[in-house]
């Protein structure tokens, strides 16, 4: 399990920005990269996401969100900006 800096469940309500931030950090620390160069707007699979990768970053995100979350949401969303937009509309308020 990745351990990045905001690791600890958001205790606002959950919005796209702090989502998008969330996996923002955390794509770049599994690709050892800085934050500035992941593209929101990019597939998980341009980033080099592979399918244990994307097992591990949903499961990362379940624990943070504190909420079960499908595991086919990253196929179905595939970029950063697209499965930010659709987890901060459909998770209930926390």
């Amino acid at each position: 399990m990745i351990n990045i800096q905001d690791k600890s469940t958001p205790e606002s309500a959950v919005t796209q920005q702090n989502i998008q931030n969330w996996l923002v950090d955390y794509l770049a620390e599994v690709l050892e990269v800085d934050a500035k160069t992941i593209d929101s707007t990019a597939s998980f699979d341009r980033h080099g996401i592979d399918s244990a990768s994307a097992v591990a970053l949903m499961s990362d995100l379940e624990e943070w969100l504190g909420a079960e979350l499908e595991p086919t949401l990253m196929y179905d969303y595939p970029t950063i900006e697209t499965l930010s937009e659709q987890l901060s509309v459909s998770l209930p308020d926390q």
